[in-house]
């Protein structure tokens, strides 16, 4: 389960621009370009309990490093549309995202204008992200450097599922170090063909990808809301998670900060999708996913032994 986790945090970190609206689109582009450094608590009510995090984040010139403020064990680094994860140790693992431009294709997004703001001291402005006439998110970009600095995220009943802040915000900062940018010793290959749904609930499937011990996930995206999906050839183990029973099956899910984890067993393998999506869209993309299966004990005995 830690690969499948060290390759989604490299996708969420920046939403893929392919399914955006125009106006998303542009205020999201602009974020990305912004360099700054500053602190973020992230804070969500789940139905598994409230999950907290504060991580010091980084970015300059287009590259982006993302550490916990209360352990220094873990670190992302983002940019140029490819980001990695490192350990003390050194690189664990990269991946990138391309979905390409498409041309004619309504956003599932509106953006409404809200009010001008003061954020941390500076001039700001609120916006309103509306998916089928709901709110799903408010937005607060720094009016001078476009950067996005709070995003309170909503459920379809309009109750907050995730609030991100900067609670220090610092624009003067120096671009990355080198080793902060260092490419990896491995990259998983781009795939085109796969048994994997194109569109699921709104979701559209950008890419999809496959390492060289045959782990195959793919990354789909609403146009702000994201998920990755991943096919194992064995059981994904997965020990602090809870039993939840769907309209599909039984999975195994377990929240953090920001992102829900659910896996499964199917006849041909395991199976985990992680994303920062809301509660209540899950049910609704898990039913176009391959549904859980008992793969029965010979199966289960095979992968045991050889994978």
């Amino acid at each position: 389960m830690r690969r499948v986790v060290a390759f989604v945090v490299l996708l969420m970190v920046v939403p893929a621009p392919a399914a955006l609206g125009a106006e998303l689109d542009e205020l999201l582009t602009r974020s990305q370009e912004a360099s700054y450094a500053a602190e973020q608590t992230i804070s969500c009510s789940t139905p598994d309990g409230v999950r907290d995090a504060v991580v010091r984040i980084t970015q300059a010139d287009g590259d982006m490093t993302i550490s916990s403020s209360v352990t220094d064990d873990v670190e992302v680094a983002a940019g140029a549309g490819s980001w990695s994860l490192r350990r003390g140790d050194g690189l664990v693992v990269e991946a990138a995202v391309d979905g390409g431009e498409k041309e004619n294709v309504e956003p599932l997004y509106t953006v409404e204008e809200q009010r001008a703001v003061e954020y941390l001291g500076r001039a700001a402005m609120a916006y309103l992200l509306i998916r089928g006439g709901e709110p799903r998110a408010e937005l607060v970009f720094d009016d001078e450097t476009g950067a996005l600095v709070e995003a309170v995220t909503f459920s379809i009943d309009g109750e907050i599922y995730c609030e991100r802040r900067f609670v220090s915000f610092d624009t003067e900062v120096q671009a990355l170090a080198a080793d902060d940018r260092s490419k990896p010793e491995t990259v998983p290959s781009a795939v085109t063909e796969s048994g994997l749904p194109t569109d699921v609930a709104g979701f559209e499937r950008l890419d999809q990808y496959e390492d060289e011990d045959g782990l195959r996930f793919a990354y789909f995206s609403d146009g702000f809301f994201s998920f990755a999906l991943f096919e194992t050839p064995i059981a994904v183990a997965l020990p602090e998670a809870t039993m939840v029973e769907m309209g599909s099956g039984v999975y195994r899910r377990a929240f953090t900060a920001g992102q829900v984890t659910y896996i499964w067993e199917t006849r041909d393998g395991g199976m985990a999708l992680v994303g920062d999506l809301p509660p209540d869209l899950h049910e609704a993309v898990l039913a176009e996913m391959p549904h859980p299966q008992d793969p029965g004990f010979f199966r289960r005995w095979w992968r045991n032994l050889f994978g």
